[in-house]
């Protein structure tokens, strides 16, 4: 199994809502972009909530369009053990120092996390920061979660325009 890392955490000192993703997947690593598989719905839900046609955009404009929204996005994990994309196959993970990412933004007011492990492992690493944020739990954007169908996503996702206006 090889060990897989994440990305640097895309923020501001603007960000009021940081999204937090479990470990990018095989696609994402192999073209250093967050949320790169084409059957991910992450752009079209996150663009939806925002307003933006963000799968039409170029990697770099859609990340500036997230902090253009006061949105910051990371992942919980820091590195894990892996055999392709799945979360039910991370092995030995290290956490992201979350507290530290957290407290060192000073318009932070909401933590969402995209799906079941990001919000197990990230709630976790939170609890013991102390620090007075909304936690919100979103059902996952993978292709692997296709049960749900978009529109139930996007009615959950939604709801992040409560920390964004």
């Amino acid at each position: 199994m090889s060990l897989k890392r994440c990305f640097a955490p895309v923020v501001d000192s603007n960000t009021r809502l940081l999204i937090l993703g479990s470990l990018p997947g095989e696609m994402s690593l192999a073209q250093g972009q967050y949320y790169a598989h084409k059957q991910n719905r992450f752009w079209h839900l996150i663009g939806d909530v925002i307003g933006e046609p963000l799968p039409g955009m170029d990697y770099e404009a859609r990340l500036q369009a997230l902090l253009d929204h006061r949105v910051g996005l990371w992942d919980v994990i820091a590195k894990a053990r892996r055999e392709g994309s799945l979360d039910s196959r991370i092995r030995d993970h290290a956490t992201n120092d979350l507290a530290a990412l957290v407290a060192g933004l000073p318009n932070l007011v909401a933590v969402a996390f995209n799906g079941g492990t990001a919000a197990k492992i990230g709630m976790q690493a939170l609890a013991e920061s102390r620090l007075s944020l909304d936690l919100v739990r979103l059902p996952s954007s993978s292709p692997a979660y296709a049960a749900v169908p978009y529109a139930e996503k996007l009615k959950a996702w939604e709801a992040l325009r409560t920390w964004l206006e």
